[in-house]
């Protein structure tokens, strides 16, 4: 029986990969930090899983606790996935942000490099990686950009991860997903927010949502979909990076109308820019409204993946739609809000 181990075991990304590497047949070691283990296991709860892995404690930013997390779980295969991950919160928080997105990935290397150096390595990169872009779509070629301090400390723990691979011969990658999103995802992410807020306003318990760039595009597919290419990319004989992305892109607005539309209620938007505002048709009231305060001090404006390598190379292709998954997240939250 393989062992993995996965940090961020309790996050969107590790409940799903932990689900999948279950039903391949794997033991699942997830590492947890001490101050998040209460109250923070309902993704695995919600997959029904939580009985089914070991928890063991350790901090990407305490080299020690991960070399004794490696020595314990003697791993076969490492997927980090754990780090400070909302675009947002790296602007207040630049320094955090650094030292375990971007440092604890040196440590989490030097950690197996040290306990374990035959263990495989797996790196969740990111789409933000790519910020500016300088092409359109953006491929494992594409120069990177990025736009934020959470960018900035990914650049690093991919740069960092593809060192290791060539210093000391570890087979060390990383996957550069682009935005996805489930039912599991947290609610300080946008599409989240929107899907959690539309089952609200459905409900009568709220009357607005207020988001910031409704422009912005982005490449957004299902996260259950992207744990599978994680999982392929480790079984290749030679290391190597990996984008993970639709091929497609929408805006904001776009997957509030759309999420709005699964709950039966139209949007008319009225107004430009900071000012717009999104109407229900049937009642006339204002359930979308711009809030100049969400908006990134330095925006990332478009980002759309291309999956070619992926698909040709390792026979990958996603599973849910774009449209399936604005429809599973709304039901999911609709689902939520009525049993309260």
């Amino acid at each position: 029986m393989p062992r993995a181990l996965i940090t961020g075991i309790t996050g969107q990304d590790g409940a799903y990969l932990a689900q999948h590497l279950l039903d391949l047949g794997y033991e699942v070691v997830g590492m947890v930090r001490r101050s998040s283990v209460a109250g923070n296991l309902e993704r695995l709860d919600w997959l029904g899983i939580t009985d089914q892995v070991r928890l063991v404690e350790g901090d990407l930013q305490d080299l020690s606790s991960l070399i004794n997390v490696v020595r314990s779980a003697k791993p076969d295969e490492v997927y980090n996935l754990a780090a400070q991950s909302f675009v947002g919160a790296s602007f207040s928080e630049p320094l955090h942000t650094a030292d375990v997105t971007g440092i604890g990935v040196a440590r989490m290397l030097e950690a197996l490099r040290t306990a374990a150096p035959e263990a495989r390595f797996y790196q969740a990169s990111t789409s933000e990686l790519f910020g500016k872009v300088r092409e359109v779509p953006q491929s494992e070629a594409t120069p990177f950009h990025p736009r934020s301090p959470y960018g900035v400390a990914k650049l690093y723990g991919h740069w960092i991860t593809i060192n290791y691979r060539e210093s000391y011969g570890m087979h060390a990658c990383a996957g550069i997903l682009f935005n996805h999103e489930s039912p599991l995802r947290g609610l300080e992410f946008v599409t989240r927010k929107i899907t959690h807020a539309v089952a609200r306003i459905r409900q009568g318990l709220q009357e607005v949502v207020a988001l910031g760039n409704l422009g912005a595009q982005r490449d957004w597919g299902y996260a259950g979909d992207y744990v599978r290419l994680m999982h392929l990319m480790l079984q290749q004989d030679e290391p190597q990076e990996y984008v993970f992305a639709t091929g497609q892109t929408h805006t904001i607005r776009d997957f509030a109308e759309r999420a709005f539309a699964v709950a039966g209620m139209a949007i008319q938007w009225e107004g430009e820019g900071v000012k717009e505002v999104g109407r229900d048709r049937s009642s006339g009231k204002v359930v979308v409204r711009v809030n100049p305060d969400y908006f990134r001090p330095a925006e990332v404006e478009l980002l759309i993946g291309d999956p070619t390598r992926a698909i040709t190379e390792l026979g990958w292709r996603p599973q849910v739609s774009y449209e399936g998954l604005i429809e599973m997240m709304v039901k999911a939250d609709l689902d939520r809000v009525r049993s309260k």
